[in-house]
């Protein structure tokens, strides 16, 4: 993927991606559900169901699930009822780990979650015992080729929007954000006519824990049953991978 060089060693969304279609469709329905839910169907005044279309988007989630799913959200006669619940705990070798999950039963989830850790070299922890070393970022990804602007013109207007960054790839600009200025930062953008290939909101660690490839499968691999997990939606590691030599 073009970008995220920044965070290419630090970042713990999506260390194993899900290879089943249908149950990454029916976790974005549930994301879009709640966001619809709370917030109402128009994804211009409602930045969490803006984000939940764009994941849509990026797997290639059909536009009738994606409408079906608002159309369900804000039926008057839907009765169905989803939180979100946030565990933490260390994996092995001490890396953090970051659990986010949209459940409507947090006693399966939480038990689900527990085993998950406990049988792959991890533990649960306590509500706040690694969300501090977390923070909340955006990064967005404008195409070079569409830009009719110099990179320092560029830089210049991304930081006047309220960017921390920008870095440049061979084809791609990558703006990087605090969490508080994603949304305006991406609304001015979009404002000026620009066409963004890619923006999320992520959960980026301070601090890293560097392991061998080895060490680091057994962290991918406990990331990549909890990703399984149907009430997780996303997970995040302190976790860097050391350049074999």
């Amino acid at each position: 993927m073009s970008g995220h060089s920044k965070w290419s060693n630090i970042q713990g969304r999506k260390n194993a991606q899900d290879t089943k279609r249908g149950k990454t469709f029916q976790k974005i329905s549930k994301e879009i559900f709640v966001a619809a839910k709370s917030g109402g169907d128009d994804a211009t005044s409602n930045p969490a169901l803006r984000l939940a279309l764009d994941k849509a988007k990026r797997n290639n989630m059909p536009n009738a699930n994606i409408q079906r799913a608002i159309k369900k959200a804000t039926s008057s006669e839907d009765t169905e009822h989803y939180e979100e619940v946030t565990y933490e705990g260390y994996g092995p070798n001490g890396v953090a780990i970051l659990v986010h999950a949209l459940t409507d039963n947090r006693n399966r989830t939480a038990t689900n979650v527990r085993v998950l850790f406990n049988k792959n070299g991890g533990a649960l922890g306590e509500t706040g015992s690694v969300s501090y070393l977390f923070e909340r970022k955006g990064y967005l990804e404008i195409n070079r080729q569409s830009l009719d602007m110099t990179e320092e013109a560029f830089l210049l207007l991304v930081l006047d929007l309220g960017a921390e960054d920008l870095e440049i790839s061979d084809d791609m600009f990558c703006v990087y954000t605090d969490g508080a200025s994603f949304t305006a930062v991406r609304g001015g953008l979009e404002a000026q006519g620009f066409h963004l290939e890619h923006s999320e909101l992520t959960m980026v660690p301070q601090t890293t824990v560097a392991l061998n490839q080895r060490e680091a499968q057994k962290v991918q691999n406990l990331v990549g049953k909890l990703e399984e997990d149907e009430d997780v939606s996303e997970v995040f590691t302190s976790l860097a991978v050391k350049e074999e030599e």
